[in-house]
């Protein structure tokens, strides 16, 4: 006698198998652990970079108060050059034409003996309609 094997096709993609809940809860644990890890690293490169930011910025700042200070030292030596007497003579009589005056040449300038104090009015105010 033959005998005839005929094979069936079952479709087993449907069949899930249910996880231990052990499995999950030490998974669940070692997700929140990685990520409370990953938050830390985080945390920690930001600091890092923004320290890094803030000595470049002082770098920056230094560089800009020392040629401040140099600017400053530059324009303080020449208002003193330029409010010297004695250039301040010399472009008087060289471009100006002027001179100092002899004495007895000098007449004092005519004007009240005393000193004038503004007197304050009142104003009145009409009422407005």
């Amino acid at each position: 006698m033959t005998e005839y094997y005929t094979v069936k096709r079952i479709d087993n993609s449907r069949l899930a198998r249910p996880a231990a809940p052990t499995w999950l809860r030490d998974f669940r644990r070692h997700v929140g652990a990685g990520a409370a890890m990953a938050a830390c690293l985080l945390f920690y490169a930001w600091q890092h970079f923004e320290c890094i930011q803030y000595r470049y910025q002082l770098e920056v700042l230094e560089s800009s108060r020392a040629k401040a200070a140099v600017l400053n030292q530059q324009l303080h030596l020449e208002v003193d050059t330029l409010g010297a007497p004695s250039r301040v003579y010399a472009i008087a009589g060289r471009e100006l034409g002027l001179t100092v005056a002899a004495p007895g040449l000098t007449v004092p300038a005519e004007g009240p003996s005393e000193a004038v104090l503004a007197q304050a009015r009142s104003i009145t105010q009409t009422p407005r309609p």
